[in-house]
């Protein structure tokens, strides 16, 4: 993510006191993303991840560390928080919680093929079974009342058209949302921001059959309690598509929704949907990007995202509407 809040050496000295991770090699902030402060660190014992969470609250932040130690537990490849000194998950760093976690192997897949999708779409459908029996509950906090409330900072930025796309999707989505077959889908603990650079993928060992490994998935300080088709929209809208058009990308889709069955086959309600929230994957990201870049926050290190791709994704969806692939079970 990118740095908004500096940690010096003696900044970061007096936080390693704390834990008991050896001697400091490498320090350095991570340049990408644009919400919280994130730092490679390096000690003698290994490598890990220091974040300083800009807007998730101390009260708040128990459910995405303990989410994430749940779900290592259930193994879900994660990464695993650190405890401290006292046993705590986090500590405050500048008067902002802050976390240590362990760094995943591999690499990100910027271009990702079939057999990536494959893995993901198998990964993602584990991940929500393994959440079934979390106890925490915190609702995905860029949902609907999110959008409702930062729509109207956002209208004075945009064209008429932006703005009746905008508004007549949010009244597509309140009405949706508000719906009994909504209240049916399947939900639990989501990533709700699973894109291809929060996945590391490592070379597989020989003889495997496979060229690729899942190394894991990370980044889950947008998680939250959600419907699970919503996970599997957002995973689509960025892991199959043509990226200078927002065209899903057949192959790659119906690789990862085929894969994503044989763990967890979709409901009628989440088939009947399915268009809805590919659609409401798009809006959720286009109006967070056009609140990012119209109003921005200072940073040492900022990238805002392209607003205009989650534009051309959310109508495409609403031009063609693709249907789940159908797959064979024991059941049928």
């Amino acid at each position: 993510m990118a740095v908004f809040t500096a940690v010096s050496d003696s900044d970061l000295a007096q936080w390693m006191r704390h834990y008991e991770l050896g001697d400091v090699l490498a320090f350095r902030g991570i340049p990408s993303g644009i919400e919280n402060s994130n730092f490679f660190l390096t000690t003698t014992r290994g490598e890990y991840v220091l974040t300083i969470f800009e807007k998730l609250t101390a009260e708040q932040l128990p459910f995405y560390l303990d989410l994430m130690r749940h779900l290592a537990g259930h193994g879900v490849p994660v990464p695993d928080p650190i405890p401290r000194d006292d046993g705590a998950l986090f500590g405050m760093l500048h008067g902002k919680p802050a976390a240590i976690v362990t760094k995943l192997d591999g690499s990100a897949e910027l271009a990702p093929g079939v057999e990536h999708c494959i893995e993901v779409g198998q990964m993602l459908a584990r991940l929500h079974l393994a959440g079934r029996d979390y106890p925490r509950h915190q609702p995905n906090l860029r949902s609907l009342p999110w959008w409702q409330e930062n729509v109207p900072a956002i209208v004075p930025f945009i064209t008429d058209e932006q703005r009746t796309l905008l508004e007549g999707e949010l009244a597509h989505q309140a009405s949706f949302f508000a719906s009994d077959d909504y209240a049916a889908l399947p939900a639990g603990p989501c990533h709700c921001d699973l894109f291809r650079d929060n996945v590391l993928f490592a070379h597989a060992a020989p003889g495997t059959g496979h060229d690729v490994r899942l190394g894991g998935f990370f980044d889950f300080y947008f998680a939250g309690c959600d419907k699970w088709l919503f996970d599997v929209a957002v995973t689509v809208n960025d892991w199959c598509v043509d990226l200078a058009t927002g065209v899903l990308d057949v192959a790659r889709a119906d690789a990862l929704l085929r894969a994503y069955q044989t763990v967890r086959p979709f409901t009628a309600e989440e088939r009947r949907h399915w268009s809805d929230m590919l659609r409401a994957g798009a809006y959720r990201f286009w109006v967070s990007r056009l609140y990012d870049f119209y109003l921005p926050r200072a940073a040492e290190m900022l990238k805002p995202h392209d607003p205009g791709h989650f534009e051309r994704i959310l109508r495409e969806r609403i031009a063609h509407t693709p249907a789940l692939p159908e797959i064979q079970t024991a059941c049928n």
